[in-house]
């Protein structure tokens, strides 16, 4: 499979097997694209080229056949097994926020439940829980999420501390990542992370008017200008620390590439946004009737970038970063994320669910680090829905990109976590062909 496509003025030829990227001409595209469909010279797009150009750039794609670079067979892919091992844990720390983001999938934090924090002793089982489900693995991670951590940093410092205690005892080595909305965020707090997070997420959506429509404050205040202001904070002490501004768009800011070079003139170099995803009733909800205009933000975007990357603005998007040459494994490829097999989440009475986005959901509960039950029926269904499960996905010559997309999203909007979420598609298409032009201008392919 072979996909051909335009971005950033330039026209490219991916090959889906082998990853090869070209940059390419208008008669070698229309010929690629024939796929081996006959040809006539006469008519059509061929019309204005003459034999010789045509025979010559039938030769070059002959060459790169040859070379099994260009349309070069699918391998027979191994399907992903069940192995029982934990690499990764996301600590639900708190189910209560100091915000009330209308368009948050978890309902203010509360993931529909009663308002909690977790607990020192559900959180230290977590860590138990994840040491002995990681067998050999070396390298674990474990993220801070909610609701808002910040409203249960004593658990949060706790926790570390224990997991600390724990890795040259079990010859472990943990890495940690919190994601807060920043609202609360102080200067001791800011000296931990530094301390001890490996990455920060920090949540921005952009314009003050754009975040303050739709991130008001547990009283229904607007919560821009303080967590700006705490952020740029972060920001000046981070250092060269990893972090990230991560925003939502929704479908009352359509323009969100204004909201990305917002956050870069503020300051920040390592910038994220994310479509909303919602049901489609709900009024910032992205239909399809928005994906064109969302499509040609990542292009008005890419080409900002491009330019800002030369300048004293020079920024980072998380999307636009892919790995042309390397790339991961094949197995990484072909599982995603690790959701519900390698990736879990517990809440704060302990329950273990596939990913934070399941937690609150009893039918999708696998067992609790408290009372040490653990299912492995639900796990071992998430390992299995990986590409070679997906008729869709092993169609889309995006497929080595996205793995199939996100379990949550499949199960929540399509009522089958083999069926991928269309729209989230889209975008994810557009985002990758852009990356591969920004590498190609770069000069990175």
């Amino acid at each position: 499979m072979v996909h051909t496509f335009r971005c950033l003025g330039k026209i490219f030829a991916l090959d889906v097997e082998s990853g090869s990227v070209f940059e390419i001409d208008e008669l070698t595209k229309d010929l690629i694209d024939l796929n081996g469909a006959p040809l006539d010279e006469t008519k059509g797009a061929f019309s204005c080229y003459s034999k010789e150009e045509i025979q010559e750039a039938q030769q070059e794609i002959k060459s790169l056949i040859d070379a099994n670079v260009l349309f070069s067979p699918e391998p027979k892919h191994n399907p992903p097994c069940y192995a029982g091992v934990v690499k990764a844990l996301c600590l639900n720390i708190s189910h209560n926020c100091s915000l009330r983001c209308e368009y948050c999938f978890a309902d203010g934090g509360s993931y529909n439940t009663p308002r909690l924090n977790m607990s020192r002793e559900v959180a230290e089982a977590a860590i138990d829980f994840l040491i002995e489900k990681s067998g050999s693995r070396h390298n674990l991670e474990v993220d801070f999420f909610g609701g808002e951590p910040l409203l249960n940093m004593d658990v949060v410092r706790s926790t570390v501390a224990y997991a600390r205690s724990k890795e040259k005892e079990f010859n472990k080595n943990f890495r940690f990542t919190i994601t807060t909305n920043a609202y609360m965020l102080s200067d001791e707090d800011i000296d931990f992370f530094n301390q001890e997070m490996y990455n920060v997420v920090l949540s921005i959506d952009g314009r003050k008017d754009v975040h303050d429509c739709v991130r008001k404050t547990a009283k229904g205040e607007d919560s821009f200008d303080i967590i700006l202001k705490n952020a740029l904070r972060f920001r000046a002490k981070r250092g060269d620390g990893q972090y990230y501004i991560r925003g939502t768009f929704t479908a009352l800011n359509k323009d969100f590439a204004a909201d990305a070079l917002f956050l870069n003139d503020m300051g920040f170099d390592q910038i994220s946004l994310e479509p909303v995803v919602l049901p489609q009733s709900h009024r910032l909800a992205i239909k399809e009737e928005d994906v064109l205009e969302l499509v040609e933000q990542y292009e008005i975007l890419a080409k900002e970038y491009i330019e800002r990357r030369k300048t004293d603005k020079w920024f980072n998007f998380f999307h636009f970063m892919i790995d042309i040459a390397g790339g991961p494994c094949e197995s990484k490829r072909l599982v995603g994320c690790g959701a519900g097999n390698e990736y879990l989440c517990v809440s704060p009475d302990g329950k273990i669910y596939p990913c934070h986005q399941f937690d609150g959901k009893p039918e999708f509960v696998i067992g609790s680090v408290l009372t040490k039950e653990f299912n492995d029926v639900i796990p071992r269904r998430f390992a299995c829905a990986n590409l070679t499960t997906k008729p869709e996905c092993l169609k889309c010559w995006a497929k080595y990109y996205c793995s199939g997309g996100c379990a949550a999203n499949s199960v929540n909007f399509c009522g089958d976590i083999n069926k991928p979420y269309t729209i989230t598609c889209e975008l994810m298409k557009k985002r990758v062909e852009c990356a591969i032009a920004i590498k190609a201008i770069e000069g990175k392919i």
